[in-house]
């Protein structure tokens, strides 16, 4: 009995296709090594000036130690327990807070009302926009001793205000306790307001103009259309400025000092003035350490709040959109 032949010719074996979720696997261990690559030469500089100067700051501050010599007199808390019951230090903690609150209260709402003014066609604005942020471009050091020249008894200030007959306004700027931070205020003003204008400019461009035109055709006045539309939008960048503001505010420290030492009578002391003052001018470099760990906390524990009750909402995704 014969059998029947196929006629269809004889072919290799396909080799199997790759399984699915090993190249995934492999797509992700290579993303990992990636993103291991180059975020470690940050994280390895973090660490060296960050982390580690803080761990150390936090073993000195439990020490009664004058920097010089091995650290054998512990204390614990007491260093903390010390700063935080001394006057002086809460008065520097105070005057921190009103230079944050006067900066959201008054700086805010100027720079604000610059940007939406330099934002409009004017004649000159690139000119009006060098000289609002040209201050910025100064060092604190430079601008303190500029405005301590001027602000000194019989100085540039006091010569303009008795020229245009205003000479009772003249007083002893940074002599008398009771105006010397609010002197101080108004020069970190100067110094900081173009800071501010150049980023909410920046936010402006941001804002569509076919809203505005939406709005004016739907009857809306020019302020209208700034208070329900441009702001709202702009609510982002606003945010973002009262964070770098407040955080400023509480790491004050150049301006004051070389202007007024935290005088008089610590009238103008903050508290990164009163870390320089224990810490380095009368080494006590272990009551220093704990106020630095003290400004540390502090300045942490806002920027954790801020975070998540404020700025929660504009950077909600931002990583995984930058990651894809």
């Amino acid at each position: 009995m014969s059998t029947a032949t196929s006629s269809r010719p004889l072919t290799a074996p396909s080799p199997p296709a790759p399984a699915a979720g090993g190249t995934r696997r492999r797509s992700r261990t290579r993303t990992r090594l990636e993103l291991a690559l180059l975020l470690a030469p940050g994280l390895v500089l973090f660490a060296g000036f960050v982390l580690v100067p803080i761990g150390v700051a936090g073993v000195y501050s439990l020490y009664s130690w004058n920097g010089f010599g091995p650290l054998t007199d512990f204390v614990g808390l007491k260093n903390y327990v010390e700063a935080f019951s001394g006057d002086v230090f809460q008065s520097a903690i105070g005057h921190n807070l009103v230079i944050a609150t006067l900066s959201i209260v008054v700086q805010l709402p100027l720079s604000i009302g610059l940007a939406l003014l330099l934002n409009r066609k004017l004649h000159g604005r690139t000119f009006l926009r060098m000289v609002v942020f040209a201050p910025y471009v100064l060092s604190e050091a430079v601008t303190a001793v500029i405005w301590l020249l001027m602000l000194q008894p019989g100085g540039f200030v006091d010569q303009v205000l008795r020229g245009v007959g205003l000479g009772g306004l003249v007083q002893q700027w940074l002599a008398d306790p009771k105006i010397v931070l609010y002197t101080l205020f108004v020069v970190i003003t100067w110094k900081y307001i173009g800071f501010g204008v150049i980023l909410l400019l920046a936010g402006l461009q941001g804002v569509p103009a076919e809203l505005r035109e939406a709005a004016a055709l739907d009857g809306a006045t020019a302020w209208q259309t700034t208070r329900h539309v441009v702001l709202p939008l702009l609510g982002p960048t606003i945010r973002v400025w009262i964070f770098l503001s407040v955080i400023g505010s509480l790491q004050l420290f150049d301006l004051v000092w070389i202007m007024t030492l935290g005088g008089p009578a610590n009238a103008s002391t903050t508290m990164a003035t009163y870390l320089i003052d224990h810490g380095f001018k009368r080494y006590e470099f272990g009551f220093g350490s704990a106020v630095a760990v003290i400004l540390f906390i502090i300045c942490f524990t806002f920027a954790l709040f801020y975070q998540r009750f404020a700025l929660r909402r504009d950077t909600q995704g931002a990583l995984t959109r930058a990651v894809s």
